[in-house]
């Protein structure tokens, strides 16, 4: 057998953890690969070796049979391996074309050749039907169209094995059907792909092979077409996995959440949010579905205090919230885990210890007068980290040298163990694992049953039906509909979504 792809007994330590140990991974040229495991398991690390990035104890690549020694990106972008991260590297205020060629810039009379730069970008995304602007800024296109762009910069360079870190983590429904028509277009065009991903929907959908990782060890190589999910499920983590959420009916009680003829403009002064009403009462998760870019963001934002509205009533337990600080709104019993970790979840340069205390560090018992108790606080810390199963070296660890599923576990146990009235969980299980999902839905019913109200916003349809009580449906930033999960479909939600109203004459309150 010809592999294009021959990582053979891969050894990776960090100090106090190893990472990979003696990993083997076969990849045959035309297939796409999956590599399956837990958050944490050890997957992007094992390709950040391929690539370059990390320098393993122990082992050997070959790329098509011959042995190499990949000492940074460079030599794997010669040796034709090309690598779409999660958290894409790209400059903002530079255009698709600028960020493509950067590092490899052609040059016409001494000066970058901008011009036959476009054109070659623009032949080569009409060619894998990728449909990216060469000119348009990476500030205005969507993630989905910044991750094409991920994948234009591997082709510019002339990749002909591609690796996919986590691809869909970050794309909506529709996104992901035509990334997975991209990947089957890259494969007919005779490149070979390495997915690292844990939805097994999608292995089971487009993948080939899978090799499993279970904590930093080699599970074993299957094929797709002998295999089923749920026997992936317990390879992945060690343990049968439930994939449906067990939870009683709910028996919902006064409103926490009222939100009155809410109007909110976009940061380019766009009326994002329209005249939205909605409630959400204590002992209930509403779960709030819709495309992205339909106001949910902004929506989320101005409850908690990221964004001013412009008009309407925010009220938490009776008392009105809009337009206050984000201190306030905390305090007044709202918790959120917010749909970038990065960006709103966590301080990445502190250790993940101090990360727990964000919103608490000025009270006391984590300080006194103003000086910090970090013995409180770190031990505190210890006590999430052990109940939400944070996998960490310690508690002294950055929060960026942690895998993205275990960023977010802290974040959800820092938001649920602070017991808010109102929980806004936004995208809770993006990037998480069949294993962490399970438990993540579990807290938050969890919360409903402690008499909490839970606002639950996911792109992930099975998701919003499996764990809501009530569903708002919101387009264009107006709540269309308010359905029962139970009394819905898939495809009654995604036409509800799409625009399409229902019926004349039916009720749209549950």
């Amino acid at each position: 057998m010809e592999y294009v792809i021959e990582m053979l007994n891969i050894r990776k330590e960090f100090p106090g953890i190893v990472a990979n140990n003696n990993i083997t991974l076969q990849v045959e040229k035309g297939e796409i690969h999956a590599l399956l495991g837990e958050n944490g398991a050890g997957k992007s690390t094992l390709m950040n070796v391929l690539f370059g990035l990390y320098q393993p104890e122990k082992g050997e690549i070959r790329v098509k049979g011959e042995k190499v020694n990949i000492t940074n990106p460079n030599i794997a972008n010669d040796l034709g391996i090309g690598m779409v991260h999660q958290h894409f590297m790209l400059v903002d205020t530079f255009t698709v074309t600028e960020n493509i060629i950067l590092g490899s810039e052609p040059k016409k009379m001494g000066t970058v050749d901008i011009k036959s730069a476009e054109k070659e970008v623009q032949e080569i995304s009409e060619r894998y039907g990728l449909k990216v602007d060469p000119t348009a800024k990476i500030s205005d296109i969507s993630v989905g169209m910044q991750q094409r762009v991920e994948i234009l910069k591997t082709l510019y360079r002339g990749a002909e094995i591609l690796i996919f870190d986590e691809p869909t983590a970050v794309l909506t429904p529709q996104e992901i059907i035509e990334l997975i028509q991209i990947m089957k277009t890259l494969i007919n065009e005779g490149k070979s792909i390495i997915l690292i991903t844990h939805k097994l929907k999608e292995i089971m959908e487009v993948c080939d092979r899978v090799t499993v990782i279970r904590k930093g060890e080699g599970i074993g190589t299957v094929n797709v077409s002998e295999t089923n999910p749920n026997e992936l499920a317990s390879l992945m983590v060690g343990r049968e996995v439930s994939f449906t959420t067990e939870k009683t009916a709910a028996s919902p009680k006064e409103p926490v959440l009222e939100i009155k003829d809410l109007n909110v403009l976009d940061s380019r002064g766009i009326k994002s949010v329209k005249g939205l009403n909605l409630e959400v009462r204590a002992g209930e998760i509403v779960g709030i579905a819709g495309v992205d870019g339909n106001g949910q963001t902004e929506l989320i934002e101005a409850i908690t205090g990221l964004m001013k509205s412009d008009s309407g009533q925010i009220m938490i337990n009776g008392k009105e919230i809009q337009n206050q600080k984000p201190r306030q709104i905390t305090r007044a019993g709202v918790g959120h885990i917010p749909q970038d970790r990065h960006k709103h979840g966590l301080v990445l340069d502190f250790p993940i210890g101090e990360n727990m205390v964000l919103q608490t560090y000025n009270q006391e018992p984590n300080s006194k007068a103003g000086i910090l108790n970090y013995k409180n606080i770190y031990s505190y810390a210890k006590k999430i980290i052990q109940e939400f199963d944070v996998r960490t070296p310690s508690e002294y660890t950055l929060a960026r040298a942690l895998s993205g599923g275990n960023q977010q576990k802290a974040i959800i146990g820092r938001e649920v163990d602070r017991n808010p009235d109102l929980l806004i969980a936004a995208q809770p299980t993006r990037g998480l694992d069949v294993g962490a999902i399970e438990f993540i839905h579990s807290r938050l019913i969890e919360q409903r049953d402690q008499g909490k109200a839970v606002l639950l916003v996911s792109f992930e349809l099975d998701e919003i039906m499996n764990v809501s009580d009530r569903i708002a449906v919101i387009y264009e930033g107006e709540i269309v509909a308010v359905v029962n999960p139970k009394e819905t479909t898939e495809q009654e939600l995604g036409l509800l979504m799409a625009g399409q109203s229902k019926k004349a004459g039916e009720s749209s309150h549950v």
